[in-house]
């Protein structure tokens, strides 16, 4: 039963979202806004928000400073999953998982192609570990954000908890 293997503990975790982007602000940041809502409805707890530019070296230094926090247990970033020149998260933050996570991305894609068709499924949206921190590398799109976080990431993430935890 799909039920038994679940584990619905109420678990809240320190999160970190970092917005990359080559034009927004946090005055104009409506992706991270909602995930900030979304992620403090349900108890967790902001400890970072940053908005840095598409580059490798600026998405490396947010990432190893939330690494490295040990408030923070899940970081989401949103921006620069796509196939452009200027897409760098995906390539830069791979490399540092120890774990990938590869059910999220397949089902965030699968989700996305519901919701917009073909170009769901040209979206590089990916999961990972790295040590005891669950990373969700997100679109930049306020609507891809909020389908991963109450479709997926905040229904699954006690178990996924409970999972690195145990």
């Amino acid at each position: 039963m799909k039920d038994e293997h679940r584990r619905d503990q109420k678990v809240t975790a320190g999160c970190a979202v970092l917005i990359v982007s080559d034009s927004r602000t946090k005055e104009t940041d409506r992706s991270g806004k909602a995930a900030i809502e979304l992620l403090e409805k349900e108890g967790h707890v902001i400890k970072a928000y940053d908005i840095v530019k598409n580059e490798k070296k600026v998405i490396e230094e947010a990432m190893k400073d939330y690494i490295e926090n040990p408030e923070i247990r899940l970081i989401l970033t949103s921006g620069g999953t796509g196939v452009g020149n200027r897409d760098k998260t995906v390539n830069t933050v791979v490399p540092m998982f120890d774990q990938v996570l590869p059910g999220f991305g397949e089902h965030f894609r699968r989700l996305s192609y519901d919701e917009i068709g073909v170009a769901g499924i040209f979206s590089r949206a990916t999961a990972g570990l790295i040590g005891n921190n669950v990373v969700f590398c997100l679109p930049g799109s306020k609507n891809a954000v909020i389908t991963a976080l109450t479709k997926v990431i905040l229904p699954g993430i006690g178990h996924l908890f409970w999972e690195i935890d145990r």
